[in-house]
């Protein structure tokens, strides 16, 4: 069933209005009519099956029948810093990673970034990431959208870190001495509800200078496995190895 996300609470007479680039996907797309339902999603996270109750040529009129109680979410709330890649390999990033369960997005600007961000240009493709990740929160039943951020600087990034109950770093010099604990013990002592922060680097990885930033810091360096990994899976593994830990092994 086609899902939707809306700006609004749910209205206390459970009838509302979708309108914009949603209700011309419904219309135009997947050509609508009174009497289909699909399931909308209201700013405070809740899902509801609903069905149209009347459409025009800019707006459809909904009624929210059926509360979902069943939440897709992970259980903690991980957020990726990635250190900007080359082309859209952020693009799939992105989207993978809202299907998998991610909440936030920090690019920053590593000191190995070949990608020079441009500022003027900037919110055009932010704009166009938060799109991404509404569509694939989409297709993938989510009930929240994660959130984009614009790019930041690595001291800014750092400046974050009391935001977080832990913070990890992908780091290839650990998974080439076989360290394979460190990534498994956050997670161990992570309660449910907790936020934390998976920093990748860039094509070329972290530099040893913002390595050594890092863990003064109280980040903790990982191996994601025996394997030395792309800039673009090695989020997505830490996501994978997340949903184990927490949806799979409970």
């Amino acid at each position: 069933m086609q899902r939707y996300f809306t700006d609004i609470l749910c209205p206390e007479d459970k009838r509302f209005t979708v309108s914009g680039d949603d209700a011309r996907h419904m219309i135009r797309v997947m050509r609508m009519k009174a009497g289909d339902s699909f399931i909308a999603v209201f700013k405070d996270q809740t899902a509801y099956r609903s069905v149209i109750t009347g459409v025009n040529d800019t707006e459809v009129e909904a009624l929210a029948e059926e509360k979902l109680d069943r939440t897709p979410e992970l259980p903690i709330h991980v957020t990726i810093a990635q250190g900007l890649p080359k082309g859209d390999k952020l693009e799939l990033v992105i989207q993978k990673a809202t299907e998998l369960g991610f909440s936030r997005m920090i690019p920053f600007k590593a000191d190995r970034s070949i990608v020079k961000w441009d500022d003027k240009k900037g919110q055009k493709k932010t704009d166009r990431w938060q799109k991404i990740a509404r569509e694939a929160a989409e297709q993938s039943h989510r009930t929240v959208v994660p959130d984009i951020a614009t790019p930041v600087s690595f001291h800014d990034l750092v400046g974050t870190f009391s935001d977080y109950d832990a913070v990890i770093t992908a780091y290839e010099e650990q998974a080439k001495s076989g360290e394979k604990s460190n990534f498994s013990s956050v997670l161990s002592r992570l309660p449910e509800g907790s936020q934390l922060l998976v920093i990748v680097g860039p094509e070329g990885g972290l530099s040893e200078k913002e390595i050594d930033i890092l863990e003064q810091n109280q980040a903790v360096s990982c191996g994601f496995g025996p394997r030395i990994l792309r800039t673009e899976t090695a989020p997505l593994y830490a996501l994978a190895a997340i949903s184990y830990h927490y949806e799979l092994m409970r």
